[in-house]
């Protein structure tokens, strides 16, 4: 009996804290002006480095002796999770909302324009090919990209 009274407090408890949580979006596409572009980039590089840890463990997981299978797709799943919020910011954030068209009339400001697609192209690439892997080496060719698109990025604003 008392099993199934914790059960059904639970249960309750659950319930409750589903009708109170609201789920937020990432965005609305509406330019309200509330979001930090640096703190964009700061979250594009805690995804990085979650992407890194779980490609480690993969690593380290696979050359057991006996894998842990288990642990293993965890890994591999919060590796794609990381990589596909990495590109919905450079995507719905940067490319969507923040990299503005240019006149290619302007030189110098499409030059930029050009450079920061490119970069933001780059980003896109290198986090699918993290999905695709445990290769760290795309790793570190995000962190080069992300640290040359602040740069990039910051040297107008």
């Amino acid at each position: 009996m008392k099993k199934i009274k914790q059960i059904l407090l639970i249960g309750l408890l659950t319930v409750i804290s589903l009708s109170i949580t609201k789920k937020t979006y990432a965005h609305c596409e509406i330019p309200c002006g509330i979001y930090e572009d640096s703190l964009r980039i700061e979250l594009i590089k805690e995804h990085i480095i979650t992407i890194e840890r779980s490609m480690k463990m993969i690593n380290v997981l696979s050359k057991a002796e006996i894998p842990n299978y288990n642990q293993i797709v965890r890994c591999v799943n919060n590796k794609e999770n990381h990589a596909k919020k990495l590109q919905d910011i450079v995507s719905q954030y940067f490319l969507h909302q923040r990299i503005k068209l240019t006149d290619p009339k302007e030189e110098e400001l499409h030059q930029k324009y050009i450079e920061q697609l490119i970069l933001l192209h780059e980003l896109l690439v290198y986090s699918m090919k993290a999905k695709q892997s445990a290769d760290l080496s795309n790793i570190e060719k995000l962190n080069q990209t992300i640290d040359t698109f602040e740069k990039s990025y910051f040297h107008k604003h």
